[in-house]
């Protein structure tokens, strides 16, 4: 029987993190980078990206970035090339890149807001959501599967979150269809792709305390109703996801594969 070490051992993978530069994104590439693994982050922030990477490189981390749109298809493929050829291959795959939809159509205060509600909502808007929060996941895993396959298996790790299981009217509404259907496309990729030792799973997170949300969590009404949700009484911070992220990335989590892990603080337990 393998040892714990051996257990969530990922010393020499070759990961890759969209969005890795903030939040979770960030927490993900942390710790892939602090237990061995070579890293690269892909982000749309340069000037982000470059800090991120020389923070983690001072601690003798293996991390180098590419400044990388996830809807820019052609980009995707160059950029994950790019790491099958510096590292010759790809085991780990975080396809984390998200947007903020903006407020629902109601506020925490249970007040209507005029600009959410669904006849004055911007098309652009919505599509740009969907392309981000969808149809990027859809682009990472292509290409994920493709050099993946190529060497006998792999690890997908999607970031989901818990509006993908229900429904919640202060959150933007092109959030919610963006993330059940990533949900769904992860069930259907595990299908597809076990028999090529790739295992694909998604993380659901509940409230986190990082920029995706624009700050909105730094305002303390907005804040307050999210903490209640909470059955500990608090909004997760980024180092909460660590732990979850080395375990389905590591030989620990070798027989799992098309699962949700809701990482929430019981929130899911209080939303009506």
């Amino acid at each position: 029987m393998a040892n714990l070490q051996e257990m969530f051992d990922v010393r020499g993978k070759s990961v890759i993190v969209t969005g890795g530069a903030s939040g979770i994104g960030r927490a993900y590439a942390e710790v892939m980078a602090e237990h061995g693994a070579r890293v690269c982050i892909f982000d749309l922030n340069s000037a982000q990206l470059d800090a991120v990477v020389a923070e983690l490189g001072r601690n003798g981390a293996q991390v180098w970035g590419q400044a990388v749109d996830v809807a820019d298809r052609l980009r995707m493929a160059e950029a994950f090339d790019a790491v099958a050829q510096r590292h010759g291959r790809i085991d780990v795959v975080f396809a984390n890149a998200g947007i903020d939809a903006g407020p629902g159509f109601l506020s925490t205060t249970g007040a209507r807001i005029p600009d959410g509600a669904i006849d004055v909502l911007d098309d652009h808007h919505w599509d740009r959501v969907i392309e981000v929060n969808l149809t990027s996941v859809y682009t990472t895993v292509k290409h994920a599967a493709r050099h993946m396959k190529a060497t006998g298996g792999g690890r997908i790790i999607v970031t989901s979150s818990i509006a993908g299981q229900i429904n919640e009217a202060i959150v933007g509404t092109p959030y919610m269809p963006a993330k059940a259907g990533v949900d769904h496309f992860v069930r259907q990729m595990a299908m597809e792709l076990g028999v090529f030792g790739i295992l694909v799973n998604c993380i659901s997170p509940g409230p986190f305390m990082t920029n995706i949300a624009g700050g909105r969590l730094k305002i303390p009404a907005d804040r307050k109703a999210f903490e209640e949700q909470s059955l500990i009484g608090r909004i997760g911070d980024p180092e909460d996801i660590k732990g979850l992220a080395l375990y389905l990335a590591s030989p620990c989590s070798s027989y799992v594969t098309g699962s949700q892990m809701v990482i929430d603080g019981g929130s899911m337990h209080r939303i009506k």
